[in-house]
């Protein structure tokens, strides 16, 4: 089976139309199209059912995509192993992380990366959901949870806190809430459910099932705009409350501990640009 036939139709299985997949690969549908139909011709085989919503695979080209996919996971390790013996201080590095802790601390240490290295590239991805770095959707990441795979390698970057928040003119107009009522009275910030559940029904630990909920946001910038907006009480990281005028601190004995991890693909852990940016990035949660 040929590999870019393969990639083709693997990105028509997972995507289920023409334009989907083509969109994906960069190139245009008739190539989608003429690829499908070679690897078709060559298995002698049909492997989708053209429908008004799209392909939907056969049973053959359900047997393929295992296939397909064992030829993607061999190419993919292979050229992470080819990556982890490159000793160039030059390059693309793909960098995922949350866009708060791009603020406060990759920010800073991709700009002094920069100054001593202005040959490495870094391309940074900020969104809450996690990255596959096992399918190269990034080189390095910086998130809250340890991941269990075998190949990935994870670095303790530093174990931080989480205060309630609120504006000046918020606690002006509201005034400040009571433990133990479940801020009853209260309107909070939370971030969506489907991305933090714990964060919608109670902050820092104490209850919000008798406060309202203002507004439910997808990333912590927001959450922390919101806050300062005066729509009600959040949940932010001590680094990030603590140094934005106009918050003041509710509660300060309250707090909730989260850990930062850096995390790479063990193929990566060699090569001398991916080095380079993680040692800065563990450089700078050190140094804070």
């Amino acid at each position: 089976m040929d590999w870019d036939n393969a990639r083709v139709f693997l990105a028509l299985y997972r995507k289920g139309t023409l334009r989907a997949a083509a969109e994906q690969l960069e190139i245009d549908q008739a190539t989608v199209g003429r690829r499908l139909a070679a690897m078709e011709k060559s298995l002698s085989a049909r492997l989708f059912l053209r429908t008004p919503s799209g392909y939907v695979p056969t049973p053959a080209g359900e047997l393929a995509a295992g296939a397909a996919e064992r030829m993607e996971q061999g190419a993919e390790q292979l050229l992470r192993q080819m990556q982890g013996i490159d000793e160039r201080l030059c390059g693309v590095v793909r960098l995922a992380a949350t866009d708060s802790a791009a603020r406060h601390f990759l920010i800073p240490a991709l700009h002094k990366l920069r100054e001593a290295h202005p040959n490495i590239r870094v391309v940074l991805s900020t969104s809450t959901q996690v990255t596959n770095l096992t399918k190269r959707e990034a080189d390095i990441a910086v998130r809250t949870v340890r991941p269990d795979s075998p190949d990935l390698i994870a670095r303790h970057l530093k174990r931080l806190h989480t205060g309630i928040y609120a504006s000046k003119a918020y606690v002006k107009k509201r005034g400040l809430p009571e433990p133990g009522t479940a801020l009853k009275g209260h309107d909070v910030v939370a971030y969506q459910r489907a991305l933090a559940p714990h964060m919608v029904d109670q902050v820092c630990g104490e209850s919000s099932a008798n406060a309202n909920v203002a507004i439910e946001v997808s990333n912590g910038l927001m959450l922390a705009e919101c806050v300062l907006a005066g729509m009600g009480l959040g949940e932010l990281p001590e680094h990030m409350g603590d140094a934005t005028p106009g918050l003041v601190r509710i509660w300060p004995e309250r707090n909730a501990p989260y850990d930062m991890w850096l995390v790479l693909h063990s193929d990566l852990n060699r090569t001398a640009r991916v080095r380079a940016v993680a040692d800065a990035i563990i450089a700078a949660y050190e140094a804070s």
